[in-house]
């Protein structure tokens, strides 16, 4: 997005948690607020509700940057300095972790506040309740937003329902997929070469590639899992990624006996992740609340059938596509094992659901969010 909105002429401060180099980006200025790694503790646990409560409970916020409440703190104060020798026109700020530092700039400078709700703690936490701190940060940007862009209807609905927040002051603007930052990729066999073995066997791969949290649905998938292989025999699951779930979905993979099909790979990112996609021949996403799911439209890239739950945004851009509530197992189940036992149909799904990603892109994107700044300034919302 950010891309887009540079090539149509915007002027981009991009403030990111973490320190690194960038030599691909040329488009926008890319300031580190902590000297921290990208990966420092894999999201230090950002989206466990549970720790960040535990933390923020128990815990003064510090220098040593050891929490994500720490981090945040000093995101906040980098934001700060920054603006102080140069106001922006607009901020824009994504989802809970910067709503503070960008309520802050909006007092401190006066230019409009947009924020950008990829997800909201609801869905972060699932079937439960979630942080009632997150929750208030979240109250407070949506309040203090000039106007707010929803990345699905499912995610507006949530703000307007949830948050009390006037259904008029949120936009909703789908994500999209940069074909072209995905380049030219070749696959190395020799990752899931096991894998590659039993597609040579007459296998089918189910894929899923997230974060192993309660709001990803994999319990009920594991479920789903085991009883389509009670139907089916060639089925092999992989599980690409990391997350306080992980150790529960080992041993319920071993309750289900189903541990000699399910492979964990870990946390992935670069070359692993995308070769997770192109070993797949379905992808799964079986989100209890996904507001829009960049991961369905990256596997639907690499040649992946696809099944999403109808709690996912992404549903909304999407057709070719097999739906299911992500508590229905039976469902889910009996939708594996129908793409699995008929070329035809994977063949259908995946043509049709490449055509419909294609149409999505970033440039429209980039033009709604450019005219939303423009209408700021100029008071068209006020």
């Amino acid at each position: 997005m950010s891309k887009a909105l540079a090539t149509q002429g915007a002027s981009i401060d991009f403030v990111v948690p973490y320190t690194a180099s960038h030599p691909n980006i040329s488009f926008m200025r890319v300031h580190g607020a902590t000297p921290l790694g990208p990966i420092h503790k894999n999201g230090m646990g950002a989206y466990d509700s549970a720790g960040v409560l535990k933390d923020a409970l128990h815990r003064k916020l510090s220098k040593n940057l050891s929490t994500i409440r720490d981090v945040q703190a000093r995101y906040g104060e980098f934001v700060e300095e920054l603006i102080a020798d140069s106001a922006p026109d607009a901020i824009h700020a994504h989802d809970w972790l910067t709503m503070e530092a960008g309520m802050k700039a909006k007092d401190l400078t006066g230019a409009p506040l947009i924020v950008h709700v990829h997800a909201t703690e609801f869905d972060r936490s699932g079937e439960h309740t979630g942080n009632p701190i997150v929750h208030e940060i979240e109250q407070q940007g949506l309040l203090m937003a000039d106007r707010i862009i929803a990345v699905s209807r499912i995610t507006k609905n949530i703000i307007v329902e949830r948050y009390n927040i006037p259904a008029d002051k949120v936009e909703v603007v789908h994500n999209a997929l940069d074909v072209n930052e995905l380049g030219d990729y070749h696959y190395d066999l020799r990752t899931y070469k096991y894998l590659e073995h039993l597609k040579q066997e007459g296998f089918t791969v189910v894929a899923t590639v997230t974060r192993f949290t309660i709001q990803k649905g994999l319990v009920h998938f594991m479920k789903a899992a085991a009883r389509a292989c009670e139907r089916y025999d060639k089925l092999v699951f992989l599980l690409a990624g990391d997350g306080e779930q992980r150790d529960e979905l080992l041993r319920l993979s071993a309750d289900l006996g189903i541990a000699d099909k399910v492979f964990f790979t870990g946390f992935v990112r670069g070359k692993q992740w995308r070769d997770a996609y192109c070993v797949a021949d379905i992808f799964v996403m079986s989100s209890v609340s996904e507001p829009f799911g960049l991961t369905a439209l990256e596997a639907a890239h690499h040649d992946n059938a696809l099944i999403i739950s109808k709690q996912s945004g992404v549903g909304e851009v999407l057709h070719s596509i097999f739906r299911f509530d992500f508590w229905d197992t039976e469902r889910l189940a009996d939708q594996l094992v129908g793409i699995a036992a008929s070329p035809t149909l994977k063949r259908e799904l995946t043509e049709g659901v490449q055509r419909e990603y294609a149409q999505l892109s970033w440039d429209d994107v980039a033009e709604r969010c450019l005219g939303l700044y423009r209408h700021l300034r100029e008071g068209a919302y006020a």
